[in-house]
């Protein structure tokens, strides 16, 4: 719905705007919304039903330029424009995605099939209309991946929908389900990751295809972690904390956030396989989903219908540029990277593809991706693009183009020759259109690294020397991301021969960063000591200017990262001797988020993860790492401070002896364990009450392995965390996740779910299993953590949330 504007004193009613004065007639006339318009607009407006959020009227699906610009770069042949621009001003369907490790996604997809899909496949039409059938996108693997062809609006009003849009409503909400677009699904799995390999996501947020990665690396994991990890980057630092959300809901001890400028990403140091000696971490896999225009989610952000100029992925074509340059650093070399953008455009493209692998010098090849996703429609890469100005002017080289707009364009923004574009393989890149499949609009390019780059000196100081040119970049970077106008010291101005490179430095990570970096207003020098810009050998007399260092961050510090010792550990043999750790459990990968005080907070990483923090503090940025796998209780009469969380239990599981363990739990128990807050220990059946009987007070977990009983169920294996108290025991699971796995085994939810499965929003002792007598008997309640929206983690330290300040409580949204 269209936002109104409340004016201090008045209360409009009736038409938008009206009794708002001069301002309010402004603003109609600038967003298209005229008094006289106002009946023509809301007809509109109910056949569209789509609003600008800050206008009075229905934003109109059309753009001219946007049209003649795509008709020029012929992206979409003449006899398919019609239903191209049919679909993409139809609306998106709704897709999702079964999230979890693969054993755990098969269990929903199982329950979704059972109870939903099948309901709905049975019935053809409801009130005499017909229905809409899920149906799972044929190139997603395993099923896993399907599309309802209704709108979110639409699923909502009819009632024959409402079960199955509860359901993936609970199911978001818990994490077990992605509402994601069905493109955005793509580069993950072109990326093609194995559960060893080092993943490095340069531009992640909100975070739905870093989820993808991760679920990747644990693919095949029950309990324990992989070897592998994925670091998860993003420049701006507010929407780190939303991939923080994505994230947490798989539990990973493999995954860190940081928050870095993805042009200048920071060389991480770790120490080699044999020895001491410290080198370079290079990533087996890169995914660079880059900023971009977005004209391809046109379905979905229709203020692009109104904001779109030929200069939108003209703008953003530096940054992407330097983007993907910077990964085909950081990839090993047999490594594989996928580029990806959300826009049709060319320039954003194959423009940026082309000019990376021209500069490689034969280092990277697009891979054929041809039989990959069979089932999924797709086109190929041009191979010849236009540029065309705001205009409509196009320009068929750098010469055409006017002396005051020369610093606009970048040379790279031009097709290579016939010649050329054959020898890249550019029709190997992926264009997904519209209305191939119903989705949105896509780009994906996969790269494949086959030998070092021609720039990169393969030693510490030719990689020390790079980073300090890469950093004096930064602030040119910038710069063009806001203004799109490139600094006049930018490399490669279109006056320079299409095609033609400068000689390339050994020491430099490419030509262009030796070249001497763009002057800012801190550090601006006397015109005195500026070679004339008309003397040619200027630069040869004096001599490239030496590269600034790069400036450390200097904002906001998060909470160390402290990882436990061997011997020196006091809170550890408590831990050890209460809960029988195995010797081979690596307690020096468990660390805390202090250096003093009381602990609160024990988090697991892999080792992989363990050795950047340790090899680069200071130089990294880490926003979350780790899961969390114990949590200080400070219980009465319980010879162990510190229970376990159900975040981490399947990480720490192997490690754990059967003293703390209840085996056998039968269906019953799990029903009296998630629907009753509170049971006494003589509700549960024979088996499972001995063993809790036999065990002190403390947290334990409960086993349900249903195979073990009936080796045909198609229950899901459990492992709750849960207290034994006097003489009662309980379960520390959100109430969400009760639902989850209610649903799972079969068993009926209560419809009075709030009191029976338990509140979120208790109102208990806030501190760290804070024990409230009376209302709770002998165990502690839920913790601060517990009780709190996935993704905003406690701090070690106390009153402070995760990193030391308290973080947006936002709901992540899909790419």
């Amino acid at each position: 719905m269209a936002r109104r504007f409340r004016r201090k004193g008045k209360n409009p009613k009736g038409q938008h705007g009206q009794g708002q004065g001069q301002h309010g007639q402004e603003r109609r006339k600038k967003s298209g919304g005229e008094q006289g318009d106002t009946s023509q607009g809301q007809q509109h407006g109910e056949e569209n039903d789509v609003y600008h959020r800050y206008s009075y009227g229905p934003i109109e699906k059309k753009n001219e330029a946007f049209e003649k610009y795509y008709k020029n770069q012929g992206i979409v042949p003449a006899e398919d424009w019609d239903k191209f621009m049919t679909a993409l001003q139809d609306d998106l369907p709704l897709t999702f995605r079964i999230t979890g490790y693969r054993s755990h996604a098969q269990h929903m997809l199982s329950y979704l099939k059972g109870h939903y899909i099948n309901a709905l496949l049975a019935d053809k039409t409801a009130d005499g209309e017909a229905l809409e059938r899920p149906k799972p996108m044929s190139w997603y693997p395993d099923e896993l991946a399907w599309q309802f062809g209704v709108t979110r609006k639409s699923i909502r009003k009819m009632p024959v929908y409402k079960k199955l849009h509860d359901f993936l409503v609970t199911e978001t909400e818990s994490g077990n389900i992605s509402r994601q677009e069905a493109v955005s699904m793509i580069p993950p799995l072109l990326l093609d990751v194995k559960p060893h390999h080092r993943v490095l996501d340069m531009c992640a947020a909100p975070g739905s295809k870093t989820a993808q990665l991760i679920e990747l690396v644990h693919a095949e994991q029950v309990y324990g972690w992989p070897e592998g990890f994925v670091v998860a980057n993003d420049a701006d630092n507010k929407r780190c904390y939303i991939m923080v959300h994505q994230a947490k809901r798989l539990n990973s001890p493999c995954c860190m956030i940081v928050n870095h400028d993805a042009t200048v990403f920071p060389t991480i140091r770790v120490p080699q396989k044999e020895g001491t000696k410290m080198t370079s971490m290079k990533y087996d896999r890169i995914l660079c989903d880059v900023p971009c225009s977005g004209d391809g989610t046109l379905r979905k952000n229709f203020l692009i219908w109104k904001k779109w100029t030929p200069n939108s992925g003209l703008n953003l074509h530096i940054v992407q540029y330097r983007v993907l340059l910077r990964g085909a650093e950081l990839l090993e070399v047999g490594g594989r990277m996928v580029y990806s953008t959300c826009s049709f455009n060319p320039i954003e493209n194959e423009a940026v593809v082309a000019s990376v692998l021209q500069k490689a010098q034969g280092a990277l090849e697009l891979v054929d991706v041809s039989n990959e996703l069979p089932g999924l429609q797709r086109s190929p890469g041009l191979t010849s693009w236009k540029v065309i100005s705001e205009t409509g002017e196009v320009f068929a080289s750098p010469e055409d183009i006017p002396e005051d707009k020369k610093q606009k364009y970048k040379a790279t923004v031009w097709p290579p020759s016939e010649e050329e574009a054959e020898s890249l393989h550019l029709t190997r890149c992926v264009r997904i259109l519209p209305q191939y499949q119903n989705t949105g609009g896509f780009f994906v390019a996969v790269l494949r690294k086959v030998a070092h780059l021609p720039w990169m000196k393969q030693s510490r100081a030719g990689e020390e020397h790079v980073q300090a040119n890469i950093g004096a970049e930064a602030s040119a970077d910038a710069s063009i991301a806001v203004t799109g106008e490139p600094s006049e010291t930018r490399e490669e101005l279109v006056d320079e021969e299409p095609g033609k490179e400068e000689p390339l430095d050994a020491d430099s990570t490419n030509a262009e960063f030796s070249e001497e970096p763009s002057e800012t207003p801190e550090n601006e020098k006397s015109s005195e000591n500026k070679p004339d810009e008309n003397d040619a050998n200027a630069d040869n007399e004096e001599g490239p200017s030496p590269p600034k260092k790069r400036k450390m961050y200097q904002g906001y510090k998060e909470d160390p990262y402290v990882f436990f010792k061997e011997d020196d550990e006091q809170i550890w043999p408590q831990i050890n001797e209460f809960y029988e750790v195995d010797d081979k459990f690596p307690l020096t990968q468990l660390l805390t988020r202090c250096h003093g005080g009381k602990k609160r907070n024990l988090y697991l990483v892999n080792n992989g993860i363990k050795s950047m923090l340790e090899n680069n503090e200071g130089s990294i940025k880490v926003i979350n790492c780790g899961v969390k796998v114990w949590s200080r209780s400070d219980a009465k009469d319980v010879p162990c401070d510190f229970r376990l969380a159900q975040e981490g239990i399947h990480s720490i599981f192997p490690y754990l002896s059967a003293a703390r363990k209840i085996n056998n739990l039968t269906k019953d128990d799990v029903r009296t364990l998630l629907s009753q807050e509170n049971p006494f220990c003589s509700k549960l059946d024979q088996e499972a009450r001995d063993a809790a009987n036999k065990a002190c007070q403390g947290s334990l977990m409960f086993v349900y392995d249903p195979k073990q009983r009936d080796p045909e169920s198609n229950d899901m294996s459990l492992v709750l965390v849960g207290w034994r108290g006097k003489a009662s025991v309980r379960s520390y699971i959100p109430k969400g996740e009760r639902q989850h796995i209610l649903r799972m085994c079969d068993i009926e939810i209560p419809s009075d779910s709030t009191a029976t499965l338990g509140r979120d929003d208790d109102k208990s002792d806030s501190r760290e299993g804070g024990t409230r007598t009376g209302t709770n008997g002998d165990k502690p309640w839920p913790s601060a953590s517990e009780l709190r929206p996935p993704g905003v983690e406690s701090s070690d330290a106390d009153g402070d949330a995760d990193g030391g300040r308290n973080q947006p409580e936002e709901a992540a949204k899909a790419d």
